[in-house]
């Protein structure tokens, strides 16, 4: 090129650091760990859960600390489809859990709300994948009573599975009650002798039989139904809920077990008042989550003998001082005889089918 007007000669230009632009990083921004307060979202309660989309009941009752199911003809709850929020994390999410909803909760067609806040529970039923598997997998959030399911016959009882989820309700802390049906094709007494030391209430169901003291126990509570298919469970939950529409299997005459028939737990409001949660039936209720304290707390006058027991006493071998301690006549033998059966169904040993 040729010389500027002044007739100097073009140079290059020199550059200094101010020319240098610079991209900000990513973590340039400092991070904060607020989040959204969130202070217009409204109290839902969980339903169901299906791929990851949950069904709350929003309004008519509906608050932070529970579900009233009285006085709410003229405001009844309405059903609110909603997705978990990024903020929540990993956090899980059940059938049962008092939730805060963001966004559109109207409830009209093809409308999704955020769950952007899951309330404290005051209980948790939980199971894992097998006895050695100590990850816990929720089930149902704020139950107060677990009502276990079995039949007296077609299919026998498995008194195992019963000692597994009474090992489940005492670690979480929920008042068990035993719902023997079909009581019509076999007597209760060997089942109800086996489970008298424990003292857990017991209900009997007939076929076609009246199921008034079924809702009375039922009655203005959160109770989750939980047994092995081919029980009855299902037809029992369609005469306390008439419009539920669950599902009734046929118990294979092979086998002698039951098809599952409810594949989600799901929450069914009584039309006396109360919520039941409808749970699939199990074949196995893995316990590795449960420590032996929390099984022992459900027998107070044995918990006392433990004090002299060596360290990480399993009280089920010799050195165990849980017998002297009932052969001083501090406690009940068979409650003794009790608590080393849930321990040792706690265990892992084979169900007796």
């Amino acid at each position: 090129m040729g010389p500027d007007a002044g007739g100097s000669p073009l140079r290059k230009r020199e550059y200094d650091e101010d020319d240098v632009r610079v991209r900000p990083g990513k973590g340039s921004r400092p991070r904060t760990r607020r989040r959204p307060a969130h202070e217009d979202a409204v109290p839902g309660f969980v339903v169901a859960v299906d791929r990851g989309r949950y069904t709350c009941l929003v309004g008519g009752g509906v608050t932070e600390t529970g579900v009233d199911g009285r006085g709410r003809r003229d405001d009844p709850p309405r059903p609110v489809t909603a997705m978990r929020a990024r903020e929540l994390g990993r956090k899980g999410i059940v059938v049962g859990d008092l939730v805060s909803l963001v966004g559109d909760t109207s409830g009209r067609p093809d409308t999704l709300a955020r769950i952007v806040r899951v309330e404290p529970r005051t209980s948790m039923l939980r199971r894992s994948a097998d006895d050695t598997d100590e990850v816990e997998r929720p089930i149902v959030a704020n139950a107060d009573q677990l009502v276990i399911v079995t039949a007296l016959a077609d299919p026998p009882p498995r008194p195992r599975m019963i000692d597994r989820l009474l090992v489940a309700a005492f670690d979480a802390d929920i008042e068990p009650l035993l719902c023997l049906t079909k009581a019509d094709l076999a007597a209760p007494d060997d089942l109800v002798a086996r489970y008298e030391p424990l003292g857990v209430p017991f209900l009997v169901v007939s076929k076609g039989g009246d199921l008034d003291p079924v809702r009375e126990r039922l009655d203005h509570r959160l109770s989750v139904l939980v047994g092995h298919s081919g029980v009855g469970k299902s037809t029992l939950v369609n005469g306390l809920v008439p419009d539920a529409g669950r599902a009734v299997s046929h118990v294979n005459a092979v086998t002698g077990r039951g098809r599952h028939t409810s594949s989600s737990a799901v929450a069914l409001e009584l039309p006396g008042g109360g919520w039941i949660i409808d749970t699939p039936g199990v074949r196995s209720f893995g316990l590795g989550h449960v420590v032996v304290d929390n099984v022992l707390a459900a027998f107070p006058s044995l918990a006392e003998g433990t004090v002299h027991c060596p360290k990480g006493c399993t009280h089920r071998s010799e050195e165990c001082s849980l017998d002297a301690w009932v052969a001083e006549g501090h406690a009940d033998p068979m409650s003794l005889a009790s608590l080393r059966r849930l321990l040792a169904s706690r265990d892992g040993e084979p169900d007796d089918d």
